[in-house]
């Protein structure tokens, strides 16, 4: 990942979350979660970035793990781990794919703390597939603001502000969106998604 970013680590500090398709290849999974960079992963943590107090929740629920409002098989990574057979172990551990589910263990680690902004991979429900869960770490964090990847669109949620209690913004595909949730670089499916159906 340092090797892409390398033209702007010296202009700002590099965080991020991971997504679905970080576990998708050994190589897609070492080149992020064995970066120089792998301590900035937000992942289950809040960071101070530039005095701004951030969450992040990467990755995404998946129905052998935990899928809201249905409760969950497995609390905890090492729990899933147990019980998955060692024929599916990866490097032996947690399977490759797993890397990136929601673990209800990386979720209610940020319940009980605070931050201004939430980003998670997994939408709020203001998405059409989006998880009231979001929206409940959200609030329990007490942000002011969420942003989320996954579903390669940025759609207007401005209608939703209230009902959600916080702005919630979505960073397309190859998108780059700034802290208040202004467009800097436009996803590659941002227009052509722009009229989806809430």
């Amino acid at each position: 990942m340092e090797v892409e970013l390398e033209s702007i680590l010296g202009m700002t500090e590099v965080w991020f979350i991971h997504g679905n398709h970080d576990t998708d290849s050994d190589a897609d999974y070492d080149h992020l979660f064995g970066s120089a960079l792998a301590d900035r992963n937000l992942h289950g943590r809040v960071a101070l970035v530039d005095g701004v107090r951030i969450a992040g929740l990467g990755g995404v629920f998946r129905g052998q793990v935990w899928t809201p409002p249905v409760d969950w098989l497995y609390e905890s990574s090492k729990e899933f781990t147990a019980c998955c057979g060692r024929g599916n172990r990866w490097r032996d551990g947690l399977p490759r794919k797993h890397r990136s589910s929601v673990f209800p263990e990386d979720y209610f680690r940020l319940v009980s703390q605070r931050a201004d902004i939430l980003v998670a991979h997994e939408a709020p429900s203001a998405h059409p597939h989006g998880f009231e869960a979001i929206d409940e770490l959200a609030r329990s964090l007490r942000v002011g603001k969420a942003f989320h990847g996954l579903h390669h669109d940025c759609l207007d949620y401005s209608r939703d502000r209230v009902r959600l209690g916080f702005a919630t913004f979505g960073v397309g595909f190859c998108g780059v969106t700034d802290m208040d949730g202004g467009c800097i670089r436009p996803g590659k499916f941002d227009y052509a998604r722009a009229g989806r159906n809430r």
